[in-house]
């Protein structure tokens, strides 16, 4: 289960079910969950906690320092959940003192060859980031959030759920729940209904999402007046008291 080449820290802690490929290095402070496969020429530094039944292919740097000045040594963290997959030659940071202490990935995320996930971003769960993606620290990605490839995330901007980037998309704003977006910078292209269809949401939610972009987008209203419209038509629908909540929440202002 362990190749011969590879270097496993004595204070690494290992289930008895993990797979470690050649030339791997496995530092001091990490665990790793059981069913979870390593691949060769892999580099994981601790302290950093793998969760179960992760696949982490060759050339992956995880639980590196933070590229961060104010970086001085502290013993910051990474948490990654279960059932991921983690491609080739992905970089992802641990966190910083200054931001929390702390980088976390959730459970069923694809994340394809390339992707850079900085220091104190947290990830939620069923996510995809395409190949080249770039997430600067500090950035929040919630829920099946979709990033189309080469997309490129300012720092502490949220994403919210079931939202959608396309191709080198440069996203300096928050991105509301549900809307896709395109473009340098990045700008609304609509709901993300095909994402929405996927995942069985009810034709009579979707229409009262699109109602509420409409007005977020369409209607030429001041941002509070917005905000105030669509929080009143909420009540009665959860999907719209999340969108709500989004734009009541966002510090980066969102974009329009």
């Amino acid at each position: 289960m362990i190749h011969p080449s590879a270097i496993i820290d004595p204070d690494a802690r290992l289930a008895e079910n993990v797979e470690v490929g050649a030339y791997s290095v496995i530092g001091p402070g990490v665990t790793i969950g059981k069913g979870t496969v390593i691949g060769p020429h892999v580099v994981i530094k601790g302290p950093s906690t793998i969760g179960e039944d992760n696949k982490i292919l060759q050339f992956a740097s995880v639980g590196e320092d933070p590229q961060d000045k104010k970086y001085k040594g502290e013993p910051t963290r990474l948490i990654i959940g279960d059932r991921n997959l983690i491609r080739e030659s992905v970089t992802i940071n641990r966190g910083t003192v200054q931001g929390g202490g702390l980088t976390s990935i959730g459970s069923n995320n694809w994340i394809m060859a390339y992707v850079h996930i900085a220091h104190d971003c947290i990830i939620g769960d069923d996510t995809i980031f395409a190949n080249g993606t770039t997430l600067a620290g500090h950035v929040t990605v919630e829920d099946y959030v979709i990033l189309g490839g080469f997309t490129m995330v300012h720092q502490f901007v949220v994403l919210g759920k079931y939202c959608f980037t396309g191709i080198n998309s440069i996203v300096l704003k928050d991105i509301p729940p549900f809307v896709m977006t395109s473009g340098q910078p990045a700008v609304p292209h609509g709901l993300n209904t095909e994402g929405l269809k996927r995942h069985g949401f009810d034709a009579e939610v979707v229409k009262k999402l699109k109602q509420a972009y409409k007005i977020l987008y369409k209607e030429k209203l001041l941002f509070a007046d917005a905000k105030e419209k669509i929080q009143e038509m909420s009540e009665d629908c959860k999907e719209l008291k999340e969108f709500s909540r989004f734009l009541e929440n966002s510090q980066r202002g969102v974009v329009r």
